[in-house]
């Protein structure tokens, strides 16, 4: 049942400048007043059609003293008090490096309960036109769709959380559509690009066992450079994901958690994979599989393996693919070997085997393409 309005919701009287005033209760604060919403127009009869617009859209809800907060105080005590723990710190300190360079510049004065679709529509195309503002002024290239649909993504979680804690009537990033992201096309490697690349890392003596562990196993750049000896396990055959390496600041190395809760996982490794591995845990002379070739009490730098496979490929004449196509090769290559999606997935470290499905359309729509014909073949025989 929608909750009964008190007294004075919805009252009326002319300006002294003209303009028509109405307000109504939107909320108590912690001592029992009112908090009110005021609506204004130039005339009473368009006030009053303002009225019934705001009293339908507040019905049911008690928003608290906080609603008057402003944006960016609220976007702060989200990070702080919501967020942190919830997220690894790489991807917390990106959220905040966005809201503070791009949203609070812009609407972080704002009262956080009088933020419309409106508002963030606006925000989003100055965003897309100008960049960000510095000093007061916008001298910065606009961003790309990319950048402003990830901005968009993060003030529509922050702001559906204000409006579970009845701070927010509703959410208005609901209501905006973002900018649309154009993805690029993943480059894979064919048969004859992979069978050149694993000639060239096999003259490699430095960097084949690293790659070769990528291209048959499909890890995620930094999961594969955080790898250490007690997660594999010979006799059973199986590699522990738990970790990730990344690049911090001043040149520094963070271990991390993966970048999902799936992402933690234990892998069963092709036969090669561990025979590789075996053999050269032989020789091993510190806890990490893969060692910086300079500091072996450090894992292998993601720049370092970067750079190297860049090398590579110079050096084949393949194509300029980044080293995350290694992992989309891998995967293109078990799908279309008949390896199953939900298998896939948890190889993967995919939190739903439906992205998996997702990800690769362009092999699952080959494979279906192979069982129709299968089938029809099968029919075709049978009559």
């Amino acid at each position: 049942m929608a909750k009964r309005r008190p007294s004075g919701d919805g009252m009326v009287r002319k300006r002294d400048d003209g303009r028509w005033e109405g307000r109504i209760v939107v909320g108590h604060k912690e001592n029992g007043e009112s908090i009110f919403r005021y609506i204004y127009a130039d005339t009473q009869k368009e006030l009053t059609a303002k009225l019934h617009q705001n009293i339908d859209a507040y019905r049911g809800v008690e928003l608290t003293e906080q609603s008057r907060m402003s944006l960016s105080k609220w976007l702060d005590k989200w990070l702080d008090e919501r967020m942190v723990g919830t997220i690894r710190s790489h991807t917390l300190e990106g959220y905040r490096r966005d809201i503070n360079n791009h949203v609070n510049p812009y609407l972080g004065q704002k009262q956080l309960s009088k933020i419309t679709p409106s508002d963030l529509n606006d925000l989003y195309t100055f965003l897309l036109e100008h960049g960000r503002i510095a000093k007061g002024k916008s001298n910065h290239p606009g961003l790309s769709p990319t950048t402003v649909h990830g901005i968009h993504t993060i003030l529509h979680h922050a702001l559906k959380t204000a409006e579970a804690e009845d701070l927010l009537p509703d959410n208005p990033a609901g209501q905006v559509m973002p900018p649309k992201v154009s993805n690029k096309s993943k480059r894979i490697l064919n048969n004859e690009q992979l069978d050149a690349l694993m000639t060239a890392i096999r003259k490699d003596t430095l960097w084949h066992d690293f790659f070769y562990t990528e291209l048959t196993i499909g890890l995620r750049r930094g999961e594969l450079c955080g790898l250490k000896w007690e997660d594999f396990d010979s006799k059973a055959g199986t590699l522990k994901i738990c970790r990730t390496i990344r690049s911090g600041k001043g040149g520094t190395l963070e271990v991390g958690d993966t970048k999902t809760y799936a992402g933690k996982r234990t892998i069963l490794l092709p036969y090669s994979t561990i025979q590789l591995l075996k053999k050269r845990e032989e020789t091993a002379l510190t806890e990490w599989i893969f060692p910086d070739l300079l500091k072996p009490e450090s894992p292998t730098r993601p720049e370092s393996a970067y750079r190297q496979l860049k090398k590579l490929l110079a050096e084949t004449g393949l194509p300029d693919i980044r080293f995350h196509d290694l992992r989309h090769t891998f995967a293109t290559h078990a799908l279309a070997g008949g390896v199953d999606a939900k298998t896939l997935s948890g190889i993967l470290g995919h939190t739903k085997a439906s992205f998996t499905l997702d990800t690769y359309a362009h092999v699952t729509g080959d494979m279906q393409r192979h069982a129709a014909q299968v089938v029809g073949d099968f029919i075709q025989d049978i009559l």
